[in-house]
């Protein structure tokens, strides 16, 4: 089909032989046939076109907060104090302010933060143009707390246009000199990359390389993805901290509110993205008490998860503090949950054996046994026990026969292993008997 008959077709008009072959006439007749076009496609588009608003609200309505001069340029600022006496969730923000150094050096890996307080932390949380990264991607709003006396400042610095970048910078820079560590929630995968692309493009040092970091997403998921659909800040919020955010902006929607922001200067739409950003920087130093509290706590003086108690214990152990482990572990082997009474159990004999404690661990895995012949680790553990410990291969040929002849499966390298285990202690004790006799 040409395009004559293209333009035919879309303007509905029957074929017919242009009057004149010249050039322009041509020219004339496509250019009428595309003008009649245009019209047509105007007559479909709605006669309701979407309303916008001819009465702009400003920010500094809804938002309280000033405008910040720095020799770099300006930008918005808006601070606020959350009292002491202020609950969020199941505590007070108070009680926040009193997190365990040790324990966030524990949860961190970082040891040095044990020597630091909790006033010398700043809580960091960003919203930008994009949620994938990148050179591209701007901060337009930067959410920071800290403690100071007993209640949380939290200081939100907003670029109202691209131009304001330099100086929410500097004055960032300047906010991050007065503080030691960094608490964040992803910050290492991505604020903190962000940031440091922006500090590049503005030629300008990176306040944050080679600060001590806490980013609480990751022993997050260590203590609490064993129950927890995911491991995001508002999940956690809900399930640990006792919070549930109502109307809160989803995060998807928070990069184009602020373009419509830059296009119409309406402040309206922006008030949920500083309430959220503010929610999640209060959330920060709420998440690090509770955790805190979780890993130093003794378990038997908290009305948390046995499951959650279960995983700060493996984080004792991961880190070499195995006598805080082994009481945790303690105290969950009465646990009324089987699963989380059998993987203290394990975990505790492992223990005693590494210490040499040999009735503590004999102990544990005979009454492992006695609830399940099958247990593969337990009869292993024993057996390994009676050949190498006690020098009593009978029993041990007793509890390997059993676990072969049950109908619970074992892998091929497993069950291998277990026959070579069998003959070599049935000949122990076929040696044992006949020096006897």
């Amino acid at each position: 089909m040409n395009l004559k008959d293209r333009l035919h077709r879309l303007t509905g008009e029957s074929a017919k032989i242009f009057s004149t072959d010249s050039r322009q006439d041509k020219i004339s007749e496509l250019r009428r046939k595309i003008d009649k076009i245009m019209d047509r496609r105007e007559r479909l588009v709605s006669v309701h076109p979407p309303q916008i608003k001819k009465t702009a609200v400003s920010l500094e309505s809804v938002i309280p907060g000033t405008e910040v001069e720095t020799p770099l340029g300006r930008f918005f600022l808006s601070r606020s104090v959350v009292s002491s006496m202020d609950f969020h969730g199941r505590l007070r923000v108070g009680d926040l302010a009193c997190a365990g150094m040790k324990a966030a050096a524990l949860l961190s890996g970082c040891d040095k933060i044990a020597g630091f307080s909790i006033e010398d932390g700043l809580f960091l949380d960003t919203e930008t143009t994009g949620l994938s990264g990148g050179t591209g991607t701007f901060p337009f709003l930067i959410g920071l707390g800290w403690f100071e006396n007993k209640g949380l400042v939290t200081c939100q610095l907003f670029a109202r246009d691209f131009s304001e970048e330099p100086a929410m910078l500097a004055y960032l820079c300047e906010l991050a000199s007065k503080r030691r560590f960094l608490v964040s929630f992803n910050g290492k995968a991505y604020d903190l990359n962000l940031l440091a692309a922006r500090f590049i493009l503005n030629r300008s040092k990176d306040i944050f390389s080679g600060m001590p970091h806490i980013d609480l997403l990751h022993p997050s998921r260590r203590i609490y993805s064993h129950r927890l659909e995911n491991t995001r800040l508002v999940t956690l919020e809900e399930a640990v901290q006792g919070v549930r955010r109502t109307d809160d902006v989803p995060g998807h929607e928070i990069p184009q509110r602020y373009f419509d922001w830059l296009r119409r200067r309406d402040a309206g739409p922006l008030e949920p993205v500083f309430q959220h950003n503010r929610m999640d920087v209060i959330s920060l130093a709420s998440l690090l008490k509770h955790m805190t509290d979780l890993v130093e706590k003794a378990p038997d003086s908290t009305d948390a998860h046995p499951a959650d108690l279960l995983a700060a214990a493996r984080l004792h152990q991961e880190r070499g503090d195995l006598e805080t482990a082994r009481r945790f572990y303690e105290f969950l082997a009465c646990s009324e949950k089987a699963e989380i009474a059998y993987a203290a159990k394990r975990a505790l004999s492992l223990i005693y054996k590494r210490a040499g404690q040999w009735k503590n661990a004999v102990s544990l895995w005979k009454e492992m046994v006695a609830s399940d012949p099958y247990d593969q680790f337990a009869v292993e553990e024993l057996a390994k026990w009676y050949e190498h410990q006690a020098r009593e291969f009978s029993p041990a040929v007793e509890i390997v026969q059993r676990l072969l002849a049950g109908s619970r499966p074992l892998d091929a390298p497993e069950r291998l292993a277990m026959e070579h285990r069998l003959r070599r202690l049935r000949s122990a004790a076929g040696k044992g008997e006949k020096s006897r006799s």
